[in-house]
């Protein structure tokens, strides 16, 4: 297999959502710095407060380009595999799951992070974290799943012009 900066994948549509994974998770990689953060048994409410506005807005941030990259595989990649492999049970049905756990976890922290964060006791803080951390492990786990079992699934499966048409359909930014 050639190497295409070190993509694992042949397909180009594949080489696409696997690049867009090893940028969510650099993303991720920042945030989750700060989320580690407060695992520290001896934080200052104060500390703690100006932590969590710099996690809301990395949060904030990584939201959008996961948003765009999770509507491209449910718009576009999902409902094509889906043809070949089913939706109601299997693979397809778990990873969407996960995709509505993953936007739960994010809505909950930024949902507990909101208003005036000088009012928020410690103990709210590190539950609201708690989610984003949460979060983090769900999207860790997922772009494994995804890349181990779903794309190499669409890689065996899909005809040429389906392969075609889904680089085709990707081929967008998300960011």
């Amino acid at each position: 297999m050639t190497d295409h900066a070190g993509l694992r994948f042949t397909l180009p549509a594949m080489r696409i959502l696997e690049n867009e994974h090893r940028y969510l998770s650099f993303l991720m990689g920042e945030w989750h710095e700060l989320v580690l953060w407060f695992e520290q048994e001896q934080i200052t409410l104060e500390e703690a407060r100006a932590q969590l506005r710099r996690l809301r807005q990395a949060v904030l941030a990584f939201g959008i380009p996961l948003k765009r990259h999770t509507e491209k595989e449910e718009t576009y990649f999902f409902p094509l595999l889906g043809r070949y492999i089913g939706f109601d049970q299997g693979p397809l049905a778990g990873i969407q799951e996960e995709h509505r756990e993953i936007d739960g976890y994010i809505g909950h922290f930024l949902h507990h992070s909101e208003g005036d964060i000088e009012q928020m006791p410690l103990e709210a803080i590190r539950a609201a974290v708690r989610d984003a951390g949460e979060a983090f492990e769900v999207l860790t786990v997922h772009f494994v799943k995804e890349e181990t079992v779903i794309f190499p699934m669409a890689e065996n499966q899909l005809s040429p012009k389906d392969k075609k048409r889904l680089s085709e359909q990707l081929n967008t930014l998300i960011t």
